[in-house]
């Protein structure tokens, strides 16, 4: 997210984007890239768009994009041409992924990163530049630490990081972004699911076309599962049952 200011105070005044205006922002932020339009979501639902397609929307004083590929280790690598968009405003990057328990964040003013953090129970703190945020406090100081529930008729064994990295994201949703995607909302949240986006597919012209890639995995998927073949006696190919 870019805006002028505030986040949270800017996504609450917005109405419905302008695709125009929101299409220009999109080849802005990705130079010399296929870009098409494509079915619309909103803020709420489109958080974690499909491969290959982007949500996106953009107003006057605020711009977003929900796109997978800018869920990235390290806030401080965002590709030079987001970051670029960021001059004389705040932007902010927010990504999580529930099955490793991955939380990322990054906030930079006028260009420059001033606080990243990307932590895994399985990778530990991945990166850690700035001081922490407010929201981030009582995290760091052990005020809530994570409840772990072993699985039947195994012992308790103590979560790898001080607190859940999904705690703190929806906590770092809400005070960067304004709204979360899971909890109760507080009153004072902004309504995602009534923020619109515009729907886009969009390919790196220099990468493999996704639809060969797609078509591959559908002939694979056609093809069964795999046949075991070992050499017999009389030098002939005995078909091996699958274990």
């Amino acid at each position: 997210m870019y805006a002028d200011g505030d986040v949270p105070c800017r996504l609450g005044e917005v109405g419905e984007a302008d695709l125009g205006r929101t299409t220009a922002m999109m080849r802005c932020l990705y130079p010399g890239w296929v870009i098409e339009a494509a079915a619309g979501s909103n803020l709420w639902d489109g958080v974690y768009p499909p491969d290959g397609r982007a949500y996106a929307g953009s107003w006057p004083g605020v711009e977003l994009v929900c796109d997978r590929r800018v869920m990235v280790d390290l806030p401080s690598q965002l590709p030079d041409e987001l970051v670029a968009a960021s001059a004389g405003r705040r932007m902010v990057l927010h990504a999580m992924h529930s099955v490793v328990d991955w939380l990322a964040f990054g906030v930079w003013e006028d260009g420059r990163l001033i606080r990243s953090l990307s932590l895994s129970p399985d990778s530990g703190i991945v990166e850690n530049i700035g001081e922490p945020l407010p929201f981030e406090v009582p995290y760091w100081a052990g005020e809530r630490r994570a409840e772990v529930i072993p699985w039947p008729d195994e012992d308790d064994e103590p979560y790898a990081l001080p607190f859940h990295p999904l705690e703190m994201g929806e906590d770092a949703l809400r005070a960067l972004c304004g709204f979360i995607v899971e909890g109760r909302p507080d009153p004072g949240d902004v309504d995602a699911d009534a923020i619109g986006l515009h729907g886009f597919l969009v390919r790196d012209p220099d990468a493999p076309d996704p639809a060969v890639k797609e078509a591959a995995l559908r002939a694979a998927a056609a093809m069964g599962p795999p046949r075991t073949y070992v050499l017999g006696p009389d030098g002939t190919l005995i078909k091996r049952d699958a274990l």
